[in-house]
């Protein structure tokens, strides 16, 4: 069975073989290998799109189901990838900070959340005056591995409070898949939409 850190770097390395797509010499063989890429993301996509429709027109259990399915680590890292997860990303790293909080402070520091604007994250890191570098360097880890997990479609992170550069090596999911049409609407934010009118 697949565990989550597992599944992360398979997405990490998908997300790489995805840009040496770009290396491909001849313009033709290039095109079809990214199109192939495409449309078997559009393929798995659109299957996961119709199971959560299906469940999410069981009323409310089927909407707990789904926020289940988004607070799962391992499908909401799916579910995201498709842009279908039920959670804004600004919600999921508000929920992964509270989550280590505990874990901050024991080393004498602590995570806010200062912006998430078009999917560009802010996190500020207040450390105790009496902690080393080693510390710093543990916190800052901490709060980067978190942040990954929880919103993988981020486009950018910058943590402010440390001096060394983040997110060495991240990979961000808009890599992977093409933007969704503008002008059509994410369907996990409509569902999510619904199920709160039907729950007031």
């Amino acid at each position: 069975m697949v565990d989550e850190k597992d599944f992360q770097k398979r997405v990490q390395k998908i997300g790489e073989l995805v840009q040496q797509l770009e290396a491909i010499a001849d313009p033709a063989s290039r095109a079809g290998a990214k199109e192939l890429v495409q449309l078997l993301m559009d393929l798995h996509g659109a299957g996961l799109e119709r199971m959560l429709e299906i469940v999410f027109k069981a009323g409310e259990p089927g909407g707990q189901i789904i926020d289940n399915l988004g607070r799962d680590p391992l499908v909401s890292s799916l579910l995201i990838l498709y842009g279908i997860h039920p959670e804004e990303l600004q919600t999921r790293i508000e929920r992964k900070l509270e989550q280590i909080g505990s874990k901050l402070r024991k080393m004498g520091a602590e995570a806010s959340l200062i912006g998430a604007k078009d999917g560009n994250v802010v996190v500020r890191i207040k450390v105790d005056g009496h902690a080393c570098g080693s510390t710093l360097r543990t916190v800052q880890s901490t709060v980067e591995e978190a942040m990954f997990e929880a919103a993988p479609d981020m486009k950018s992170l910058l943590v402010e409070g440390v001096e060394e550069k983040s997110a060495a090596g991240f990979v961000a999911l808009d890599t992977l898949v093409e933007p969704r049409h503008p002008a059509l609407p994410n369907p996990a934010t409509v569902m999510h939409a619904g199920l709160s009118e039907g729950m007031d």
